[in-house]
């Protein structure tokens, strides 16, 4: 048991994408996949999905994997292993859904020992132990997820029963969004994407879009670029010539904002002090504000 420095190194890609059926997931992983790898043999698709992925055959020579039923989490870590023996690069995961909510998935094994709440203590870990094996894979892992519209039963204060919509759910086990470096969601059938998870810093926050091999190649070089350290902000901080350089900055390295407060409230007090002076000639003269 040792103490050492933490550093980015060998970062493999935890990714999801998540959507409603027609909204581009296979597609959009795809491209997404090929932007990391520029080979398409270097990428491989577990298609659960009736072998959709085939449909795509067109854009290059990458590899299939047909999963049929019964979609336990045992069979599923067998295809990662199989994606981990060929040398594949980027592996995808289409779609995990059936795990979860196919036949012979999760849920189906849970009514299978009687559907009680004990029950899940036989199956808990067998999902875990598929989870595990994605985020120790050695291949770059993409998964796509179904999404559903999620409801609910509320009474009003006229005391009827009226239904709720809370927009979409993913079709997989509450939580699995945390595990994961990135996690898309397609918002509508014109394959536009938006962040809901997002460790890169890439793309929280930012316009809606549509995912293409751009987005893999960007994903990419942050997986192999070297972590910025706290010493180098601190040094972008201090040769600040200008507030909204300095903004730029704190909203850049977000993960060094609370730690790093006191330089950027310091050095945001001292350019402010610049403005003030310089706003004035040496003979008391305002001069004009630049804006």
């Amino acid at each position: 048991m040792q103490l050492k420095k933490s550093k980015k190194q060998n970062v493999k890609l935890r990714l999801g994408i998540s959507g409603a059926s027609g909204f581009g997931k296979t597609h959009s992983a795809l491209l997404l996949a090929y932007g990391m790898t520029k080979d398409w043999t270097k990428i491989a698709v577990i298609d659960t999905e009736n072998s959709s992925a085939s449909l795509y055959s067109d854009l290059g020579e990458f590899n299939v994997l047909d999963l049929q039923a019964p979609f336990s989490p045992e069979r599923y870590t067998q295809a990662i292993t199989i994606c981990e023996k060929a040398g594949i690069e980027v592996c995808i995961i289409d779609s995990i859904t059936h795990e979860w909510n196919g036949t012979g998935g999760c849920l189906q094994i849970h009514e299978k020992y009687g559907g009680r709440f004990q029950d899940w203590q036989k199956i808990t870990p067998r999902h875990q132990a598929f989870v595990d094996k994605i985020l120790q894979s050695s291949c770059h892992i993409i998964t796509t997820t179904r999404r559903k519209i999620d409801y609910s039963l509320d009474v009003g204060s006229n005391g009827r029963t009226k239904v709720i919509k809370h927009g979409t759910k993913e079709i997989t086990r509450e939580g699995f969004e945390y595990e994961l470096t990135v996690n898309f969601e397609l918002v509508n059938d014109k394959h536009l994407a938006k962040a809901s998870k997002d460790r890169t810093g890439l793309f929280m926050n930012k316009p809606e879009f549509i995912i293409s091999s751009k987005t893999g190649e960007r994903l990419l070089k942050w997986c192999n670029s070297k972590p910025i350290t706290v010493k180098e902000v601190i040094d972008k901080i201090n040769s600040c010539l200008s507030i909204s350089e300095l903004t730029n900055i704190y909203n850049k390295y977000s993960d060094f904002q609370q730690n790093l407060e006191p330089q950027f409230r310091s050095k945001k007090q001292q350019l402010e002090q610049l403005t003030n002076l310089n706003n004035f000639s040496s003979n008391g003269s305002t001069n004009h504000l630049t804006h």
